[in-house]
């Protein structure tokens, strides 16, 4: 990849799935709504780059463990995990705080296929016997692939934050107008 063109579109796919409701500015944007506390907008990326993180990482052990995995295993795992998710959902109510929504962003980035753009680099370590396996493995992809996905999860989550901060500081104007104050004018008391 010495072009730059593939390191754009990759930057750009992030962006566009930065974008997406389901990346999770929505729920950074209300999580600073409520609180009053503006910088839980940006506090509430974390989880949601956790969730996709470990979503990733799934993708990638599947492909890697995918000959050895226990099939019955992981449909047991993954029903104890929606259990699991209606339990806390349950417990907590819509109060989910951090843990929730790293919860929700791992889940939706499984669902939406995160950690797709690993396996040309990871199947050859599954057919390591092969000779063209070999050649694409020590060609450096591995590091490849995990770089373009580092740049990916960063636009992701640069256009996420400013999606959700703009649609925090939007929320403010327009309540602001309703209440036919300037804005950055504190609310009147009653």
């Amino acid at each position: 990849m010495a072009s730059l063109w593939p390191w754009l579109a990759v930057a750009g796919v992030g962006a566009l799935h930065g974008l997406n409701p389901a990346s999770g500015w929505v729920f950074a944007a209300a999580s600073g709504l409520r609180s009053g506390d503006r910088s839980r907008v940006l506090r509430a990326l974390v989880p949601i780059a956790l969730g996709h993180a470990a979503s990733v990482a799934l993708v990638a052990g599947a492909v890697v463990l995918a000959p050895s995995m226990d099939r019955v295993a992981l449909q047991w795992a993954a029903g104890m995990l929606l259990v699991a998710v209606i339990a806390h959902h349950m417990w907590r109510g819509s109060k989910t705080g951090h843990a929730g929504l790293a919860l929700w962003s791992f889940m939706m980035s499984t669902a939406h296929g995160a950690g797709l753009m690993l396996v040309p680099a990871l199947i050859p370590l599954c057919m390591s016997e092969a000779p063209a396996a070999r050649e694409i493995t020590a060609s450096g992809s591995l590091a490849l692939a995990f770089a373009a996905v580092g740049v990916h999860m960063a636009a992701m989550l640069t256009v996420t934050g400013a999606v959700a901060v703009g649609a925090s500081r939007g929320f403010d104007v327009a309540l602001a107008l309703f209440q036919r104050r300037p804005y950055g004018e504190p609310k009147p008391r009653r």
